[in-house]
């Protein structure tokens, strides 16, 4: 089976909540299996040591999920127009990875959520983007033709889905899903040809 890596970061659950919405984009493609992982957060003091399991949730990422999955999804709430500290922290130990060419010619899209309208969510995106170019992976984003584009008023760009929280008061808009699960189709889809005829 082909295996997309949907990795995030989630505080309060709402990128959470659109990682598993990305996962069932993927599994809407035939022969394709999504594996959704999460990140430890990190101590503001000091490097806390973590349990290796969470207590609730999926189980924490390893380098080895990134190593044999067939594409990814990365997500994470937006930090002043960057990902938050725990992504970064774990996609800072990814450099053996990188030396290895692990990722390279692998597809990758990214995701984010807000707390306010204008919060950052495409620059977050874009950002993103930039340790995944470095990685050599093929960029999968949203077509403009994909309508909920056009039609939302909350989150939804075509660097990838974004979510807009109200603080936590928001559910869900139907655009934000609909986006959701097309770029995680689109990363299934693209991981599946890209297997059969190999980029690097």
């Amino acid at each position: 089976m082909t295996e997309i890596l949907v990795l995030y970061y989630s505080r309060f659950g709402n990128t959470a909540e659109m990682a598993h919405l990305i996962a069932r984009g993927v599994e809407e493609v035939p022969g394709v299996v999504a594996k959704v992982r999460t990140v430890a957060p990190v101590s503001t003091t000091c490097e806390a040591v973590a349990d290796s399991i969470p207590d609730n949730g999926p189980p924490y990422a390893t380098l080895e999920d990134l190593q044999n999955c067939d594409g990814l999804a990365l997500g994470s709430p937006t930090h002043f127009g960057n990902m938050a500290a725990p992504l970064k922290h774990f996609i800072d130990s990814t450099s053996s990875l990188w030396f290895s060419g692990a990722l390279s010619g692998k597809p990758a899209g990214v995701f984010t959520s807000t707390s306010s309208m204008h919060g950052g969510q495409e620059a977050t995106l874009l950002t993103m983007m930039v340790p995944l170019l470095h990685h050599g992976m093929l960029l999968v984003g949203i077509p403009s033709r994909e309508r909920a584009l056009s039609q939302t008023i909350t989150g939804g760009t075509p660097y990838g889905p974004s979510r807009y929280t109200g603080g936590g008061k928001e559910a869900v808009s139907e655009e934000e899903r609909q986006l959701c699960r097309v770029l995680g189709a689109r990363i299934a889809k693209v991981a599946l040809a890209v297997k059969t005829n190999p980029v690097d």
